[in-house]
């Protein structure tokens, strides 16, 4: 059972995944919800400071190299077109706009991303950290209704 949970709370870290992938996935392996949703948001929530002190200083770094210069440049494109979407839409409420964008469980959002966006649009700290995990805790709960209702409509 632990090698489960170190299945999902790994898979909460990867970007795209996070923990929209990982709630489905422990439903499938078995697992409790509630224990699952909490290993979940905290794996979802450790890259988000290491993502908001350095992603954008690596992405800059590395658009121009060989081998990786296409990547980081689509990650770093990919963190401007939802900053200035957030931008746009929110205008003064950033806050509210980036807790939605990351709780709103979609392709392409998320705490990579929205993390991401707030560094660029250079919010500050304790509220970009404080917008993400709301946002997850709002993708998570979503995505454990979901969840919840596959597994009883499959039995």
């Amino acid at each position: 059972m632990i090698k489960n949970y170190l299945i999902i709370f790994f898979l909460s870290m990867v970007p795209i995944f996070e923990l929209r992938g990982a709630i489905p996935v422990s439903q499938m392996l078995g697992l409790p919800i509630v224990p699952s949703f909490i290993i979940c948001i905290v794996a979802n929530m450790i890259p988000v400071p290491i993502i908001y002190l350095f992603a954008r200083k690596v992405l800059i770094w590395g658009a121009d190299k060989p081998v990786i210069g296409k990547f980081f440049s689509f990650c770093l494109e990919k963190g401007e077109k939802g900053g200035k979407k957030l931008q746009e839409k929110a205008g003064r409420g950033t806050f509210i706009a980036l807790l939605l964008f990351v709780g709103i469980p979609i392709p392409g959002t998320g705490a990579w991303t929205g993390t991401l966006a707030a560094s660029i649009l250079d919010m500050d700290f304790k509220s970009t950290v404080a917008a993400v995990m709301l946002g997850v805790f709002l993708a998570g709960m979503i995505m454990m209704v979901v969840s919840l209702a596959g597994v009883t409509i499959f039995l």
